[in-house]
């Protein structure tokens, strides 16, 4: 299991995003601080593998935190959790090295895609001391897909792509159906028929309607 800390000095927030990361598969909470003071007492008891960390804190910085975990080369992780908007903040953010920047409000989708994407990469680093141009390519690739823009602005979201599609390879040789992995994405299904729908435009799936005695058809899918 992914050892995960929140640090967040809002208790509401604190408590929704700790209730965010139990229905996550594969992370557990090893602690909730409000405070940076706090957090580093944690750290120098247990490591955690991944901190969600927000920026604005009493009389504190995240991004002050941030540095400090990085003068001391220890190796976490960080997401940032913020309200700041600024390109500013989000630059220096990856300059420091954060896997991803969430802006509150956020939804659940947004927060299980990105815990998604970073469990992953983290577990592939994990199973070899090398990795190969060509793995490493498929990495980057995986978070950087190759829709435009002018696609996400119809409504995708390459988080929201990706999860669904590592979803579907993982059953690439049966066939599935938008309900399906709705429920087991935790995706409304109606967002699901979407993508499903873009994967058929781009060749990737392939939809199949099945005619039933009664009621409407299912249409089902399957990886072409």
């Amino acid at each position: 299991m992914i050892q995960v800390m929140i640090v967040e000095d809002d208790p509401m927030v604190r408590e929704i995003n700790s209730k965010f990361l139990k229905r996550v598969e594969g992370f557990i909470l090893y602690k909730a601080v409000s405070n940076l003071e706090d957090a580093k007492k944690f750290i120098s008891v247990k490591k955690p593998d991944l901190i969600l960390l927000d920026v604005y804190l009493p009389k504190e910085n995240g991004i002050d935190f941030l540095k400090w975990i990085r003068a001391q080369e220890l190796e976490i992780d960080i997401i940032l959790i913020t309200a700041d908007k600024t390109i500013e903040r989000v630059q220096e953010a990856f300059r420091y090295g954060v896997v991803d920047y969430l802006i509150k409000p956020f939804s659940f989708e947004r927060f299980k895609e990105s815990l998604t994407q970073f469990k992953g990469r983290y577990y592939e680093f994990k199973k070899n001391d090398e990795i190969e141009q060509e793995e490493l390519d498929k990495l980057i690739a995986s978070s950087n897909t190759s829709h435009n823009e002018d696609d996400y602005a119809k409504g995708l979201n390459k988080y929201t792509y990706r999860s669904i599609w590592e979803e579907i390879e993982k059953s690439s040789y049966e066939d599935f159906t938008a309900e399906g992995l709705a429920e087991k994405l935790g995706i409304a299904r109606v967002t699901v028929r979407r993508y499903l729908d873009y994967m058929e435009k781009e060749n990737k799936v392939e939809k199949l309607v099945e005619y039933g005695k009664v009621g409407r058809p299912q249409h089902k899918y399957h990886r072409i």
